[in-house]
């Protein structure tokens, strides 16, 4: 099963990463988020179609 990915970059704004069932890299969130709750909200946009779990790293 696939996976979400959320985690603080470099410069500390949030972000996530939707990985395939083999480990690859299939989305991203393309921006940082100030609010870690801005960042969640950009999963669920897509977890409609990709319902796995989401990990924090």
């Amino acid at each position: 099963m696939g996976y979400y990915l959320l985690y603080r970059d470099r410069q500390n704004y949030w972000r996530w990463t939707a990985f395939a069932t083999n480990g690859r890299k299939i989305a991203d969130s393309g921006e940082g988020y100030v609010n870690k709750v801005d960042a969640e909200n950009g999963i669920r946009l897509i977890k409609g179609s990709l319902a796995w779990p989401t990990r924090e790293s």
